[in-house]
């Protein structure tokens, strides 16, 4: 039978450790994201060791500082159901190519961020690829 006590201690880790990658990402360093969430940075770095399991508050006030939808850390933490089909709920907005590269626990964090480069430069561009003038 497995140990209930262990599954959550790694379940903190788990989303610690996805809050670190989608940071790291986003190109952040530990402080940045502290002053941007308004989370202080020795409760935030606890967080991401999975030493706490943060609060919806919390949740809400990290991924908004990380541009990703409070839906998928929700999703990670457990907060929330992935609906059939094994998708998070809609995101409303924009950035949802990026979010969902994010989100895919098939890449690397490496495959992520070349993945949201070349995007990123493809959608600078007019809609005919050029740059906009």
């Amino acid at each position: 039978m497995s140990d209930p006590g262990r599954a959550w201690e790694d379940h903190r880790r788990a989303l610690g450790g996805f809050i670190r990658s989608q940071r790291k990402l986003a190109r952040l360093s530990l402080r940045q994201l502290s002053a941007l969430s308004n989370i202080s940075n020795p409760y935030l770095s606890q967080i991401e060791r999975g030493l706490h399991e943060p609060s919806v508050r919390v949740l809400h006030a990290i991924a908004e500082a990380l541009d990703i939808s409070a839906e998928t850390l929700l999703l990670q933490a457990g907060l929330v159901r992935e609906q059939a089909g094994g998708h998070p709920p809609a995101e409303a907005g924009a950035s949802s190519a990026e979010r969902a590269i994010r989100a895919d626990p098939r890449l690397s964090d490496a495959q992520k961020e070349a993945l949201i480069s070349v995007y990123r430069s493809y959608t600078a561009g007019g809609p005919d690829g050029r740059d906009a003038p």
